[in-house]
């Protein structure tokens, strides 16, 4: 991720903008803290992208039709000293 000043971002904008098209993520700081990141429209369009429920992404795995054995270990439990 490349890393910018506020300062030199504010003056060489296109250029920021171009490098978030092609190199992806571009983090601007201010006072040398992180204060903002620059992303393309394609990027920004994927993170806001609407994403499956865990109920849909679990229907949806090559899994689903394995079954698993959950039936609890009942051997004794190990004696321990307090």
């Amino acid at each position: 991720m490349g890393k910018w000043q506020l300062q030199e971002a504010k003056a060489r904008l296109s250029e920021l903008v171009k490098r978030a098209c092609e190199q992806g993520p571009q983090e601007i700081t201010l006072r040398g803290e992180p204060a903002a990141v620059v992303l393309s429209a394609k990027a920004y369009q994927k993170l806001k992208a609407n994403k499956p429920t865990l109920a849909a992404f679990l229907r949806a795995s090559p899994l689903k039709d394995v079954e698993l054995n959950l039936e609890r270990d009942k051997s004794p439990t190990r004696d321990t000293q307090f």
